[in-house]
């Protein structure tokens, strides 16, 4: 069982609330997302792993049972070219939970005219592999649901 935290302050509203079909379908995989907090923050590791993916606005974490969660920044924040992100660990660098990763401001992303939700997946999962799915508000490495 690995127990996912929120990688950022704010209110866990659920994938199916995600401005994109490819998250809200869950297509990329099960999980939840946050509307996060309109202020300078770090987001950090929701796991113990191995960062195997890094992008200024998106990184995946597998951790040590072979679960890889992806934390994506924002919606469509790709189009912004790293601009307002900055990376704070590397690719293949091994992290704890709690770890700053990336440092960004979801206000900016905002007035970018982006969507600063940032969905939180549980990639190659099944739905039915995830439960206690948070609801409501979150402070970074609350938990945000369990992966059997």
């Amino acid at each position: 069982m690995t127990t996912v935290t929120s990688p950022l302050a704010g209110t866990a509203i659920g994938l199916a609330a995600v401005p994109d079909p490819v998250f809200s379908g869950a297509m990329v995989g099960p999980g939840t997302a946050i509307d996060p907090v309109r202020e300078p923050s770090e987001a950090v590791a929701p796991v113990d792993g191995v960062i195997v993916s890094l992008h200024p606005h998106a990184f995946v974490v597998v951790d040590g049972n072979g679960h890889g969660v992806l934390t994506h920044l924002g919606i469509d924040t790709v189009q912004l070219n790293g601009q307002g992100f900055e990376l704070l660990v590397n690719k293949g660098d091994t992290v704890t939970r709690g770890q700053a990763v990336v440092r960004w401001n979801p206000a900016d992303v905002e007035a970018a005219g982006k969507s600063p939700i940032c969905p939180i997946v549980a990639l190659e999962a099944s739905a039915d592999a995830l439960s206690e799915l948070a609801e409501g508000e979150v402070k970074a490495g609350d938990s945000l649901f369990n992966w059997a």
